[in-house]
């Protein structure tokens, strides 16, 4: 048996940009026991990849806030003695920063992670007794798989895989017939896109005998999401739900269209058909990817028009859900990214303080 820790607390698009990570591991590893953790919000993501062994959450967020109350101390101590409970073979951080890298060494055995070159926060890479080099131009997805891949010792194999069990049963609040998943809610204001044209979304979508579903999370996209099925004839504003039965809810979709969120990242990993519309950020590196229809459309100050995302949706209507292992297709030629990176490696920062 090999025993794992998994370090990648946050956030929701990262978290299911590692789960190929957790696919490759457990493909190459035989009798792999793997331990992750993860932000306790977050938790349910990490329990539906089907090799997950262990959901270990903390809750570093909320301890920042309350350094020193009784509830945070206890917390502390009981995610401590998870982390100890047993040594590992590997102990991987795929986040990179400093506050995961000093979680990684509460818990026992050898603490991989990023060089000092590949990693966003450079001092994170001491803690690290094992260290890796990786593109800093490559997607999320790719440089978590290339970063398990080394610390194991294992080659990165061509399918992708994001590994999530989903079971399907019809919710009670949602009626008969085909339904699209919109969402457009998100954590930045920046990246949503305009109300009237979810509104008229909706409309086209119930034309063709499509009702919307909008998912929200807080007061005020629950309350756009009222606004936009008020506006729209079959538009549906749910009760709010759990990761499992939204990641439910896309698995049975026609399609989802949705902006720059872990959500849209979510609906792709379980096999629906996606729309991605960007608004305020590239997807070169963070753009959706997954084994059925994909689309980013749009960038920063270029959110994509009603008619493109329309067309665009139709065509992932009709190409249908698909799940499981798959290949992704041959690079086009690469796109012009003017120079951006993820972040800026350390020898390129030390290298700007020189000149």
């Amino acid at each position: 048996m090999t025993r794992v820790l998994l370090i990648k607390t946050s956030s929701l698009g990262d978290v299911i940009h590692c789960l190929p990570a957790v696919s490759d591991m457990a493909r190459a590893t035989p009798a792999l026991e793997l331990d992750w953790l993860i932000e306790a919000p977050l938790a349910e993501i990490a329990g539906l990849h089907r090799a997950v062994s262990r959901v270990i959450p903390t809750r570093q967020r909320a301890w920042r806030t309350a350094p020193f109350a009784a509830e945070t101390r206890r917390e502390f101590g009981a995610m401590r003695a998870a982390l100890a409970r047993a040594r590992y073979d590997r102990v991987i951080d795929a986040q990179g920063l400093i506050r995961t890298a000093v979680l990684s060494r509460f818990a026992p055995g050898p603490h991989c992670g990023y060089d000092v070159r590949s990693v966003r926060e450079p001092p994170a890479s001491f803690f690290y007794d094992r260290r890796f080099k990786v593109s800093v131009t490559l997607h999320a997805v790719e440089r978590m798989r290339s970063l398990c891949a080394q610390a194991l010792g294992y080659a990165l194999p061509t399918e992708l895989d994001y590994g999530m069990g989903i079971d399907w049963a019809r919710p009670a609040w949602l009626p008969s017939g085909r339904y699209l998943v919109g969402l457009h809610a998100t954590a930045r204001q920046d990246k949503t896109w305009a109300e009237d044209a979810w509104i008229e979304l909706a409309r086209r979508a119930a034309g063709r005998g499509l009702a919307l579903v909008l998912p929200w999370g807080d007061d005020a996209e629950r309350a756009r999401a009222e606004r936009i099925a008020a506006a729209a004839p079959g538009a549906i504003a749910p009760p709010r739900l759990s990761f499992r039965e939204l990641a439910a809810l896309f698995a049975a979709a026609d399609a989802v269209a949705g902006v720059d969120t872990g959500l849209t990242h979510l609906a792709s990993a379980v096999g629906a058909p996606v729309v991605a519309i960007y608004t305020a950020s590239w997807s070169e590196f963070n753009g959706v990817m997954g084994p059925a229809f994909v689309a980013n459309l749009g960038g920063p100050g270029d959110p994509p028009r009603v008619d493109e995302v329309w067309e665009t949706l139709k065509r992932a209507i009709q190409s249908g859900r698909r799940t499981g292992s798959w290949r992704p297709a041959p690079d086009e030629a690469p796109a012009n990214l003017g120079g951006r990176r993820r972040f800026r490696p350390a020898g390129a920062r030390a290298a700007a303080r020189r000149g």
